[in-house]
């Protein structure tokens, strides 16, 4: 671990790995994205739902499914499932005591929009930590783990890759990550799409707590 003291970018994803999957912030999601669905496509939830599944698996996320094969209004989709009241989920003063200690600099790299970006982080307190956010709208609706976004992160924010390290709770978001020469880092879950791939060489580190590897890294510049 002593060679993450050298790195000069981080990199977070940010559904599930900057608030615990345990919350179920993006359940509120999930269920406004299968409210959408059946409201444009005029079909009943519960096929909605098996739709929005499949889009996600087959494409990256739902909506890449719903531009490709329904013609949706990227923008419009987004403003609703992001829709969402989550004042119920508490500050993490831990995980904001961290990043504090992290003088370098610090990215959100995320396949939702900029206002669930400021809508999450705000809630969580740390919305003044971070240097910048990629959301899909930097990506022109192209997600992760395709390498396109990747490659215009590190552009945007003018990144080394090599001296950058990507935090995702999604194994397979690593893969491109590694190929480009960041260290990668999988916050372990027991979502079965999450952690398919979890075993594979290109994932650097394996966590259980963002807070606590936070914790441990800062600790490591101290010694």
């Amino acid at each position: 671990m002593k060679d993450l003291i050298d790195i000069k970018y981080w990199i977070f994803d940010l559904d599930n790995t900057l608030y615990s999957g345990q919350t179920k912030v993006f359940a509120e999601v999930s269920k406004n994205m299968s409210a959408y669905i059946s409201k444009k496509l005029d079909i009943d939830l519960l096929k909605a739902k098996e739709l929005q599944k499949k889009y996600f698996y087959e494409n990256g996320t739902t909506l890449s499914g719903l531009m490709k094969y329904d013609k949706i209004d990227p923008h419009e989709f987004l403003e609703f499932v992001h829709n969402i009241d989550i004042s119920w989920l508490p500050k993490d003063l831990l995980l904001r005591q961290e990043l504090i200690k992290i003088k370098e600099k610090k990215y959100i790299f995320s396949n939702g929009s900029h206002s669930h970006v400021e809508n999450v982080t705000k809630q969580l307190g740390i919305e003044d930590l971070f240097d910048g956010a990629f959301a899909i709208t930097d990506a022109d609706f192209v997600p992760k783990p395709k390498v396109e976004p990747y490659k215009k992160m590190i552009k945007k924010f003018n990144l080394d890759p090599r001296k950058s390290i990507l935090i995702d709770d999604i194994a397979h978001n690593l893969e491109q990550a590694k190929n480009l020469g960041m260290k990668t880092c999988w916050l372990e879950n027991n979502e079965t799409f999450a952690k398919k791939d979890a075993d594979k060489p290109y994932i650097d580190y394996k966590i259980k707590s963002l807070p606590s590897f936070l914790q441990e890294i800062n600790v490591l510049k101290t010694v």
